[in-house]
């Protein structure tokens, strides 16, 4: 509980309905904490609601996030450090999401090594929203495989029905695991661990991370064959659903995984997926509008963080051209702010007389009547 607490601490996080942050908590348990004690080791303990949150998904839509109360995301990470080491183990190779010791280079590594051995067809599953539609029965016969506590399974199934809080209205829950509690992740492998040993029984190649599953197959007619029959199996045995609209079996080059694509090469590289270069220029986008009125230095600070993020996610890209294109469009976006807040004429000739240029030359970009894009990128 220690080890969970200091976790909670670390995390920091948004409270839950009950408004208890994270800075108010230690006191509280010291207060609480044996009374709630009492209630779990007698099975009597009942969750929160969670408070409901939407955010915006990249590729448009909302994702439902729920913010469990500060006390019961202490519970779930405890649950959680007790039971990862109990079912990690022996789950898939290629399962990479939400896992210690594996990440998603790992998932995208493996990906393009499968391709390299010549299965250049992907069979592409989307599960139509995955979170939201997990079958509370499924999920807890696959917890009862190896938790056999009475009291830990009726807390977890508590936590599954625990009601969602929108506008000062509970709302009850029969299926899902909405994310946002330190549970769910584990949760999430737990059931699809049911479809990472089919897809092994069955001899296939393939790559998870969370619900976003990719097999690697050696020609469209087995993907079609594949994609038929993973999706019967998912929706008749874990009660999923696969968004046939989302979903394909095409050539890999044509879909992204992780936000990585490959090339078409006999030995593929590691590329940048379009989507996530539009993601990204449309963040830096909004964050220069936000910063109207600031400096320079002020807009490049809040920038850094997040390129130096956004580089080390994609370092493995091999295909630097689009690196080159971006940094040529954000140095020529960065000028252009420069321009609007120089102003007057007088300003920017004096400006650009301070950066090298000789007196005539600067007079004439000053007054060109140009607006700030055409000036930004000007050769001078």
């Amino acid at each position: 509980m220690l080890r969970a607490y200091e976790r909670v601490v670390k995390n920091q996080g948004a409270p839950g309905v009950d408004g208890l942050t994270v800075s108010e908590f230690k006191p509280w348990l010291q207060r609480h904490w044996v009374r709630v004690k009492q209630d779990l080791l007698t099975g009597v303990y009942q969750p929160e609601a969670v408070r409901k949150v939407e955010i915006p998904k990249p590729q448009g839509g909302v994702r439902t996030l729920g913010i469990p109360t500060v006390v019961d995301r202490l519970i779930q990470q405890a649950l959680h450090q007790v039971l990862q080491p109990l079912f990690d183990p022996e789950f898939s190779r290629s399962s990479y999401g939400f896992r210690p010791g594996r990440n998603a280079h790992q998932a995208v590594k493996a990906a393009r090594e499968y391709v390299a051995e010549g299965r250049r067809w992907v069979v592409d599953l989307d599960l139509e929203k995955f979170f939201d539609r997990v079958n509370h029965d499924v999920l807890m016969a696959r917890v009862g495989r190896k938790v056999k506590d009475e009291r830990v399974l009726k807390l977890i199934r508590c936590y599954l029905e625990a009601g969602l809080m929108e506008g000062g209205i509970t709302s009850a829950r029969t299926e899902g695991t909405p994310q946002g509690g330190p549970l769910s992740p584990l949760l999430s492998n737990i059931l699809l661990d049911d479809l990472d040993r089919e897809l092994e029984q069955r001899g296939h190649r393939f790559c998870r991370y969370a619900d976003d599953c990719n097999i690697y197959v050696g020609s469209q007619r087995t993907g079609q064959r594949v994609m038929q029959a993973i999706t019967a199996f998912l929706e008749q045995r874990l009660r999923l659903k696969v968004n046939a609209s989302k979903s394909a079996v095409t050539r890999l080059w044509e879909r992204k995984f992780l936000g990585y694509s490959m090339t078409w090469h006999q030995k593929p590289k590691l590329k940048i997926a379009p989507q996530s270069h539009k993601r990204l220029v449309e963040k830096i986008r909004q964050m220069q509008r936000q910063a109207r009125g600031k400096s320079l230095r002020q807009v490049i600070e809040r920038l850094n963080p997040v390129l130096r993020g956004w580089m080390a996610y994609f370092r493995l890209t091999e295909v630097k051209g689009v690196l080159e294109e971006l940094d040529g469009w954000l140095r020529h976006k960065l000028r252009s702010l420069l321009w609007r807040q120089w102003k007057r004429s007088y300003t920017r000739a004096r400006n650009l007389m301070r950066a090298g240029l000789d007196e005539v030359r600067a007079w004439q970009s000053a007054t060109n009547g140009h607006g700030p894009w055409w000036n930004g990128g000007a050769c001078t």
